[in-house]
């Protein structure tokens, strides 16, 4: 039975791929696909990439369509960059909790009590917050914008752990908000040191949205791209891998010959796996759930993100 049940599931799946080289030719559609997607998403896309890569991809496509595959904040980046395309995303109910965390409200409170701050946004956040943003940054290039910001304080938003890394690499004072990525903070010491235990030979990469404390034991510490790249291009065989699961499609792609291991079961973002190969293929039929950010809140985002794609 779990034979022919996984053989109708290859079939559809084939269907399914079909379909989608047919809708993509007559929308004339890119697919961009966060690398924390589901194996079967990153498989189809036109581009894999962190939030940084995909964003540069959505400012300099010809494309008319741009199909999200990634969270809504990640799909509304997109909309700011190309006002003019249709922004898809396959399921809408792919949100953030990080990027919820922070509130207009409070980081304008936050913006009256420090004047001389400029505000730098971490890309996982609404439009709302970025439009409220002197520049925004990802974990890829997060040292590089703070360092080349003409301030030295400076308000960052909203995660608490990728800030305390960054705090370690500038002589800037942060002013740290308190939010967090809820699938990254629940690395724990204990984990890392039972993964340890269990795989002595093993080197342990880690993002630095996971707690301080984690991020201290990484043999390497870097952004997602940055970790595949690492991995990738060190002699070591084995891995101790601190991030979401999704980056395992790449990671064993790039080195088929060597070994990962999640650091923990529980390194699995939700939200971004609820995108799936059936949903992306009727996204394309329907043209829906669209992408829309108000032209105001755009204008004032896209600066911010404008001047994160100019640091070099």
């Amino acid at each position: 039975m779990e034979a022919l049940a996984l053989e109708r599931k290859a079939e559809m799946n084939r269907e399914l791929k079909e379909k989608l080289v047919q809708l993509k030719k007559e929308r004339n559609a890119i697919i961009l696909a966060h690398y924390y997607q589901r194996d079967e998403i990153q498989e189809v896309a036109d581009f894999r990439g962190d939030s940084f890569l995909l964003a540069q991809k959505a400012a300099s496509t010809d494309a008319e369509t741009i199909v999200f595959c990634g969270v809504h904040f990640m799909g509304e980046s997109a909309k700011i960059l190309a006002p003019n395309k249709t922004v898809l995303i396959p399921d809408e109910r792919a949100g953030c909790p990080m990027a919820d965390m922070v509130n207009v409200d409070g980081l304008r409170k936050l913006k009256a009590q420090y004047p001389n701050a400029k505000v730098v946004t971490y890309i996982n956040s609404s439009a709302e917050i970025k439009a409220e943003t002197d520049i925004c940054c990802t974990s890829s290039n997060a040292v590089k914008v703070i360092n080349s910001v003409d301030a030295e304080e400076i308000i960052w938003v909203p995660d608490k752990n990728l800030g305390h890394y960054v705090q370690q690499h500038t002589d800037k004072k942060l002013i740290i908000w308190e939010g967090y990525c809820n699938t990254h903070d629940m690395l724990t010491v204990k984990d890392v040191v039972e993964m340890k235990a269990k795989y002595p030979s093993a080197e342990f990469v880690v993002h630095p949205e996971c707690r301080p404390e984690v991020v201290a034991m990484g043999d390497y510490v870097g952004s997602t791209t940055a970790i595949l790249d690492y991995c990738k291009n060190s002699p070591a065989k084995e891995f101790i891998v601190g991030t979401e699961d999704g980056t395992g499609y790449q990671l064993r792609k790039d080195s088929p010959d060597k070994a990962f291991h999640f650091a923990t079961k529980f390194l699995v973002c939700p939200n971004m796996k609820v995108n799936n190969l059936k949903k992306l293929v009727k996204c394309l039929e329907t043209m829906q759930p669209e992408i829309y950010v108000p032209t105001a809140v755009a204008d004032k985002a896209r600066l911010s993100l404008e001047r994160m794609l100019q640091v070099k």
